[in-house]
C-alpha cells in the first residue's frame, strides 16, 4: 500500500483564451473551467505553461486566478503557478495567488540567473515559508534548464516543504526513482506532465497527471486514470494511444513558422475553438495564431478522435 496524496487524478493546465484584441476572454475562460469539470478532473492548474503565465502580465495573472477560482466554486481544488525567475518574485506571485482564492501553489526552480541546487533547495524553502499554502515543485528543465532530482526534492517533502511535484522532465527514469521514494511519504503527490505516457507513469507509481491536451479531451484522461486505478491496463493503454494520435494536432503548425511552444499552445487553443469552448486562437505575442489551413488540419485530427463540438 502507498501512502496517501493529497492531489490525484487528472489536473490539466487551465489555458488562457484570449479576445481579438489579446485581452483575457473572461467567458471563454469559465466556459473552459465548466468544460473541464465537466470531464470529471480533479484539480486546475492555473497559470502553467499552457496557461502562458510567462507572457501574462501581474494584472493578467491575476485576473485568470480570479476568474478560475470563482467558476471552480470550491469544486476542485485550485493549483496556481508562481513561476518567476528568482525567490522573490515566486513569493509576491504565491501570496498574490493566495489572496485570489489559490489553494495551492506550484514554483518552478528559479532561472534566467545562473543557479546550484543548494540555491534551488533554499528557494523552495522560502517560497514555503513566506505562503501559507501548499507548494509543489514544478520540473520543467527545457524552460528553466535545471532539472530536479529526486535527491533534491524528497528530502524537501520528507520535511514537509513541498506538497508534490509535477514532472514535465521527460525523464522517465528519473520519474521512477521519483515515485519509489515517494512511496511511503504521506500527502506527498507525485504528477506527471508527460502526456503521451500517462499510462506508463501510473504503473510507475503517478498518483495522476497533469496534461496540457486535456484542456482538449479531459473526458479521455480522466477515463485513462480511471483505468490505471482499477489496474485495467488494457483500458488505460487503448485510450493512452487514442491520445497520442489526437496529440498530433500540434504538428499541424507549418514547419518553420512558429516555435514549439506556439505549435502546441496554438494547436490546444484552435482545438478548443473548433470544440465551441472557446472564441478565438489567439495566442499572445510574439507566437502567432494558428491559420485556416492549419485549422483544418486540427479539425481533421479531431474528427479521428471522435471529438465533437460540446
Amino acid at each position: 500500500m502507498t501512502a496517501p496524496t493529497t492531489y490525484s487524478g487528472v489536473i490539466p493546465p487551465v489555458v488562457t483564451p484570449l479576445t481579438e484584441d489579446g485581452d483575457l476572454d473572461r467567458v471563454s475562460l469559465e466556459r473552459v473551467v465548466g468544460h473541464l469539470l465537466d470531464g470529471g478532473v480533479s484539480g486546475l492548474f492555473a497559470l502553467g505553461s499552457s496557461g502562458e503565465t510567462a507572457y501574462l502580465t501581474p494584472g493578467q495573472q491575476d485576473e485568470v486566478i480570479k476568474v478560475i477560482a470563482s467558476a471552480a466554486a470550491g469544486q476542485v481544488p485550485v493549483l496556481v503557478g508562481a513561476i518567476e525567475t528568482t525567490t522573490n518574485r515566486a513569493i509576491e506571485r504565491a501570496r498574490a495567488a493566495a489572496a485570489l482564492g489559490a489553494d495551492a501553489v506550484v514554483a518552478t526552480a528559479p532561472f534566467y540567473t545562473r543557479t546550484h541546487a543548494t540555491e534551488i533547495d533554499r528557494h523552495f524553502r522560502d517560497i514555503a515559508a513566506a505562503v501559507d499554502l501548499p507548494l509543489l515543485a514544478y520540473d520543467v528543465p527545457v524552460c528553466v534548464h535545471s532539472k530536479l532530482d529526486p535527491e533534491l526534492l524528497l528530502p524537501l517533502a520528507e520535511e514537509g516543504v513541498l506538497a508534490g511535484v509535477k514532472d514535465s522532465s521527460g525523464d522517465d527514469g528519473s520519474f521512477r526513482r521519483l515515485a519509489i521514494g515517494a512511496r511511503d511519504l504521506t500527502g506527498f503527490s507525485v504528477l506527471t506532465g508527460h502526456e503521451l505516457v500517462v499510462d506508463a507513469m501510473m504503473l510507475s507509481g503517478a498518483d495522476g497527471s497533469v496534461p496540457g491536451l486535456g484542456n482538449v479531451d479531459p473526458h479521455g484522461y480522466v477515463r485513462l486514470h480511471e483505468a490505471a486505478v482499477r489496474g485495467d491496463w488494457t483500458t488505460a493503454k487503448a485510450e493512452q494511444d487514442r491520445l497520442v494520435a489526437l496529440f498530433d494536432i500540434v504538428t499541424a503548425a507549418a514547419p518553420g513558422t512558429a516555435s514549439a511552444t506556439a505549435a502546441g499552445l496554438g494547436a490546444f487553443k484552435t482545438a478548443l475553438m473548433l470544440r465551441g469552448v472557446i472564441a478565438t486562437n489567439v495566442v499572445s505575442p510574439p507566437m502567432r495564431r494558428l491559420d485556416g489551413e492549419e485549422t483544418n488540419l486540427i479539425a481533421t485530427y479531431l474528427g479521428r478522435a471522435g471529438l465533437s463540438r460540446v
